[in-house]
Parts: C-alpha cells; structure tokens; sequence
C-alpha cells in the first residue's frame, strides 16, 4: 500500500492541533476552577501549587433537584465536595414528629462531609440537592493527600469556622496595626510587659530602707516576698500616703506592719487584657508575676499607659470616685470611645462585653453611694440585684435597667416595713441611671416597683410561684430573673436563692420542658430555600434581628441546660463551658456553639459602632447583603448552629 507523504504529515499535524487545543482546554478550566476557589475560604488562603492539586484530583458532577448526593446507608464517606453552582440541604430524620426536617443548607464555595471523612464513618445526615447543583468531587486518597500537604487546608478541615473566625480576626487586627503600630495589642503577654527585675525585699526590712530602694530603683512599688521569692505582701506609694498621713508612724518598724498582704497575682503568660480587668475589678494598680511560686516580675498602671489601655483603670476610677451623678453622666461618652477603640484594635466581643459590664457595675455602685449620701443612710442592709443582660455580664452599650433589691425581714410585717423606706431610694436610683445612659426599663422591672423590692424570703415565694405555675405566658416574662446576680451589697442572700432555685428546677421535669419550649420560641432566621429569613415588609425589611433571632436562642439555650444540671455559673458562654466539662453538651458542640455566638455578638457590637458613628439609633437588625462574604458565610454557619442547638433540645425533651 503506498501512502502519500504530503497525507500522513497532515494528518499527523492535525492530530497535534487537536491534542494541543485539548490540553489549553484542560488548562483553562483548571485555571477558572482555581480562580472560582480563591473567591472562597479556606481556598483563597491555600498555596497556588497546593490549590492547583485539588483542583486537577478534582471531578465535576452534576445532581439534579431533589437527588441524594451522598447518605448513611452509603456507609463510610469516601468523597469531599466543594458545592460549584447549586443548594445543597442536610435532610434527617424528626424522631419526635415524624417524617424528615432540614439542619442545614450548603450553598456556593462551601464544602462537605469533613466530620464524616475524617471520622472515615458515614454521614449521620442525608445530603440533597435543592435545585440542580455541579459539585467538585474529590476521592478520599487524594483529599489526605491534600490534607497533608497544606496548612491552610488542614486547619480549615479541623477547626472549621473557627479558622475562617481567625482570618477575620487578623484582617481587624491588621488594620489596626497599620494605623496605630503594632504595639496596641490587648493579647500581649504580661511576662513582655514587666521588662525589669521586680524590686523586692524581705517582711524585716524596716520601712525607711524599704522605702528608699524604691526611690532609688524609681518604682511605684515593692514586693514583699519569703525565703522562696513567694510574694507575702506588696508596698506601694498609696501605702507610703498612709503611712505619712499617721503621725505616729515608726519608719524603723518592719514593712510587713505597713503592706497589703497576699497581693493579688497573674502568671506571666496571662494577658494585658487580664491585667486591665484585675485592676478595674479590684482597685488595684500593681500586679506581681508568679511562676512555679516565685515572683518573676509586676506589671504597674504605668506598665499598660505604654499600651495605650490605661484608659480601663483610669476610667474605672474615676466612675468609682465621682462626686456627683452629673459627673457619671458625662462619663458615658468615655465608655463609648473606650468600647469604639477597643473594637478598632481587635478586642473580642467576649472581652468588652466583659469590660462594658464592668464599667455599669462601677457606675450603679456610685449611683447608690451618692443617693445614699443624698438620701441619708437608712440603716437597712439591701444587696441590689440585676437581671438579664447585665446577670450574664453580656451588657453592649444599648441597653435598659432590669434590677430589683433584696433584704432581709423576719417576718411579713417588717417585710412591708422595710420596703416603705428603700422605695423612694431605689425610684431614685433607677432616675439616677437613667441620667447615667440606662435607660429605664419599659416592662418595669425595676427595683422602684414594689414587686421587685422583696425580702429574700418573698423572693424565694415569687421563684417557687414561676417553677410551679409555669406557663408560656409567665415563663417568657420570668426568664431573665434567672439570670440575677449581686452588683452592690452582701451576696449571701442571692446565693442562697440561686441554690434554692437550682434544687426546684433539677427536680421539675415538667418545668424544664416548658422551658426548652419556650427556647424554641425564636427560631434562628436560616431557611431551606434561601441564606436567611428575612423580614418581609414595613421599616424592618429585608433584615434580621441579631440579638432576638442570633443570640438569644444560645442564651435561652445554655440557661435551661445549666439550670438542668445544677450550674451556678450566669454567663452564656461559662455555661455552655461547664455544661461540656460536665458532659451535657459534646466538646465540639460546645466549641461550635462558642464560636458562633461569639461571632454574632461581635457583628452586633459593630453594628452599634457604625451606628454610634452616625448619630443613629441603637438597632439590633442588619441587612446581611451589606456584609462582605466572609462575613455573610460565618453568619449564616453560626445561625446554623443556634438551629443545631434548638433541634438538640427538641431531641432531649421530646417536642
């Protein structure tokens, strides 16, 4: 057979053109592929060469509506996805009701099953596409493959959303370290701040001597420590005042007559943070650095004005010392900017709620101190009790007064007695902070309202009266009195009624299902066929509410359960700690849970900032198109979780 040259070099060339023209095809959906991740995290995070992999291991499948993508009948995961184009929804089975209900959604740049693929067990849920959906489809060896490889990909595979929390964390943080140095950082190690030896000496030395090595070392103080270098007691100038003061004081006396024993300390590895809330919560302007016993070194007030985070305990007292309820009220503008440049730097909602409450609780002292100076003593001890937001130690700048007061009575006729006297002391309290920025409660709970000024005998009558006549009605009024703490006074009697409380609840089965009821009144806005529920009509439209919707199914949540199993502790989040130590609630739940209530407690906060920035009303409610994706993404998974919490307590109590 004779074969024509000119042919068979055409034919070889055409071949080429087309094995060309199919590997620049090839190359470029990789590269689209690649350039569709970077928009999403952890992808937009990975190492080209690592992304470039998954994406090349990857296949491309297409599920149409309603079809099961994968399901535990399918028996362990032997696939990752990365959703393309589509809806995914997790379907499982309602063993209350009856029939299947959705738990989640995935939708666009979002991944799944990770627990079930690295647990090498099958999903425990059903995954459906919603609506036709193209998936990227990568097989098990290779996804280790990858898993090993890349950092970013590993940290996301196990830690989830709180690596995506920690990227936005560092953007915040970034931004605040290229305008104001890297310097203002309230996670600073307390062992980098307290540069030098500390001075100290031993509980013998005579006070003159004591004295003079702090002048010669010019330090505002000296730590007064054992054989061992084990602080006994520290001297400061306030001390030096008051030794000066009294004239008859014998400087050749031994120091230890003269010092603050067992002095409060921190380790050196505890935060700037930690040192600013001690000396805000105590009164104090030093604090001594202890590891393995020894004293290592002190961090002074002077230590943190170098961090620019003197502005906590200088502000603190000055509220603790104002002569006058105008002075408080002009303060509040103080506590904003304080909170407003905390938040620019970086600091976590967990930490300024922390410092917020911490600011009121000075605020209402004072508020009491003056009224009383006002007023006259009445020679009555009362301890006044907070509520709500301010028991948790979860206050924001927007917030209201929900407070009462507690004494003691022998019997029903000094009950009626002693509140005659403290009401008009406690209407004037409550006018007072409404001066000071707390604004007076609307549903009157208020330690002006007869109700509300009782004996801790009629306290412990009113609580017995909510567990045994619960009903929806009562229950969704009675809530936030489970949540009271003392802010000013003797704290023995509100611990006995906490105790009492905590008995008659663990003993009520009845009681506690009303409650996980009334927990799933508000229903996270996360639905099946889109990203959230959103309001439908009038001035709210198109928004959700972050604090009735997003934070209060945790804290309903977290206070039932705690409540249950005979925890102590107010704050959402030490509840839900507790509630995992004790086994109640899985590690992982709880760390979940954590995360996203912590990251829709810190959305809120800076929704309140911009608002605060434009002289607008405090508002709860967001449009989640304003957020940029990250943020959109962390929303809805963290509202996923308040879901996830409310169908636990669906299973738990059978509803």
């Amino acid at each position: 057979m004779t074969i024509n040259k000119k042919s068979a070099v055409q034919v070889m060339s055409k071949a080429d053109a087309f094995a060309q023209a199919g590997k620049t095809a090839v190359l470029q959906n990789i590269h689209g592929t690649m350039q569709f991740l970077q928009k999403f995290p952890p992808f937009n995070q990975m190492e080209s060469a690592h992304l470039a992999y998954l994406v090349e291991q990857c296949q491309l499948r297409f599920y149409a509506v309603d079809e099961s993508i994968i399901k535990p009948a399918d028996g362990p995961v032997e696939h990752f996805y990365i959703v393309k184009q589509g809806r995914v929804v997790g379907e499982r089975p309602h063993t209350a009701k009856g029939g299947t209900e959705t738990t989640f959604e995935i939708t666009t740049g979002e991944c799944f099953p990770l627990a079930a693929l690295l647990g090498e067990r099958a999903t425990r849920t059903e995954h459906l596409a919603a609506e036709d959906t193209f998936c990227l489809q990568l097989n098990k060896q290779a996804f280790i493959k990858l898993f090993a490889l890349s950092t970013t990909f590993r940290d996301f595979a196990l830690r989830g959303v709180s690596s995506l929390l920690d990227q936005v964390n560092q953007q915040v943080q970034q931004r605040a370290a290229e305008t104001l140095g890297t310097q203002y950082s309230l996670n600073t190690r307390l062992g980098e701040l307290a540069m030098r030896h500390p001075v100290m000496c031993s509980p013998q030395t005579p006070l003159r001597e004591a004295v003079k090595l702090m002048h010669e070392q010019q330090v505002g103080s000296i730590v007064i420590v054992d054989a061992q270098q084990a602080p006994l007691g520290i001297f400061t100038l306030r001390d030096l005042r008051e030794a000066v003061a009294e004239i008859d004081t014998d400087f050749s006396q031994p120091i230890q007559a003269h010092m603050t024993q067992a002095p409060f300390h921190l380790s050196p590895d505890a935060s700037a943070f930690d040192a600013a809330i001690a000396m805000t919560g105590r009164h104090i302007a030093h604090v001594c650095l202890v590891k393995d016993g020894r004293l290592c070194g002190v961090v002074s007030e002077r230590d943190l004005f170098s961090l620019q985070r003197v502005d906590l305990v200088h502000l603190a007292r000055t509220i603790r010392n104002a002569p006058r309820i105008e002075s408080l009220t002009n303060l509040r503008g103080d506590i904003v900017q304080l909170v407003d440049r905390m938040l620019a730097h970086g600091a976590s909602s967990t930490q300024i709620t922390q410092i917020i409450t911490l600011l009121n609780d000075h605020t209402v002292c004072r508020v009491i101190e003056l009224t009383l100076e006002e007023k006259g003593d009445p020679g009555i001890a009362f301890s006044w009790l907070c509520f709500g937001s301010e028991g948790r130690r979860e206050q924001t700048l927007h917030t209201d007064q929900d407070n009462g007061i507690l004494f003691e009575a022998r019997d029903m006729a000094e009950a009626i007695q002693i509140r005659a006297v403290l009401l008009p002391i406690a209407e004037r309290i409550n006018q007072s902070l409404a001066l000071c920025g707390f604004t007076l409660c609307k549903g009157n709970i208020m330690a002006g309202n007869p109700e509300l000024c009782l004996s801790r005998v009629e306290w412990s009558r009113r609580f017995a009266a909510f567990i045994r006549e619960a009903t929806p009605e009562n229950l969704l009024a009675s809530s936030i009195y489970f949540d009271l703490r003392v802010v000013w006074g003797d704290e023995n009697g509100c611990d006995q009624l906490r105790r009492s409380v905590l008995e008659q609840v663990g003993d009520n089965r009845l009681f506690q299902r009303m409650m996980a009821e009334n927990a799933l009144r508000q229903r996270p806005p996360v639905g099946r066929f889109k990203d959230f529920v959103l309001a439908r009509k009038g001035s709210d439209k198109d928004t959700l509410d972050l604090k009735t919707q997003g934070l209060t199914p945790f804290v309903d949540g977290a206070r039932l359960l705690a409540l249950a199993n005979g925890i102590e502790a107010n704050n959402t989040l030490e509840r839900l700690r507790q509630l995992v130590e004790r086994e109640v609630i899985d590690r992982l739940d709880g760390a979940a849970y954590e995360e996203a209530y912590h990251f829709i407690q810190q959305t809120r906060m800076q929704q309140h900032q911009l608002q605060s920035r434009q002289n607008l009303p405090y508002s709860n409610r967001i449009d989640p198109d304003t957020l940029n994706h990250l943020d959109r993404r962390i929303l809805r998974e963290s509202l996923r979780q308040a879901q996830r919490l409310q169908t636990s307590l669906t299973l738990r109590y059978q509803l």
